[in-house]
């Protein structure tokens, strides 16, 4: 049996909004684990609308009561989509250099205090665009943006030495993913998309190395 706290730290997806079962993939992922008999617990830090430079502004101060010294502890990453979001007039939210750099700081300040893995931006419906979560907000997700942001992070992450699992492409291939993100709002899936990538993360040999 493994005991570890995980702090799981990103954005809307990983907060998992519009999911019924309020779980998201992480949610889902601890749940899968606690079943197998691992002692899991798990801390949802998933914030909507946030970009790398919000999070980066945030995570350490809330990880760290979550993750006191006596206890074995781990955070997982995932954040950008929103990064690459495009707003009328004033163009992306984060400029991809500026995301580049976001990571890189979270990822090497992470690193050095706990284990880390890193889950790249999943894909979105571009029938749904643009996006408009609130009245006057509006937001343009592109793919090939998403597309492009997962392979620097990728990079980034070989040259930080941290486990960097890119899900865009086995998402953007997965019909249950494609189902979920119309079920949902074409940003955020349904639970069955959120399953499907508790999944892509759960089967992740660096993910069952924490645990196994």
């Amino acid at each position: 049996m493994t005991v570890l706290r995980i702090c799981f730290v990103g954005d809307s997806i990983t907060q998992g909004t519009v999911d019924d079962d309020c779980l998201g993939w992480p949610g889902r992922l601890c749940s899968r684990e606690r079943l197998a008999g691992h002692d899991i617990t798990g801390y949802n830090l998933g914030v909507r609308a946030e970009t790398t430079s919000d999070i980066r502004a945030r995570w350490r101060a809330e990880c760290e009561p979550r993750l006191p010294d006596e206890h074995p502890g781990a955070i997982v990453l995932a954040f950008g989509v929103n990064d690459m979001a495009e707003e009328p007039d004033t163009g992306l939210r984060v400029p991809p250099e500026e995301s580049l750099e976001n990571a890189r700081a979270i990822v090497s300040e992470a690193r050095a205090w706990r284990p880390v893995l890193w889950i790249g931006p999943a894909p979105v419906d571009l029938s749904f665009q643009p996006f408009s979560p609130a009245p006057g907000i509006s937001y343009s997700f592109d793919n090939d943006r998403d597309r492009d942001l997962d392979r620097a992070y990728s990079e980034l992450a070989a040259g930080l030495e941290v486990p960097y699992l890119s899900v865009f492409g086995s998402l953007s291939a997965d019909r249950r993913w494609a189902e979920a993100l119309v079920a949902g709002d074409g940003v955020h899936p349904s639970g069955q998309g959120y399953a499907a990538l508790a999944e892509l993360v759960g089967d992740w040999s660096a993910w069952r190395r924490w645990l196994d």
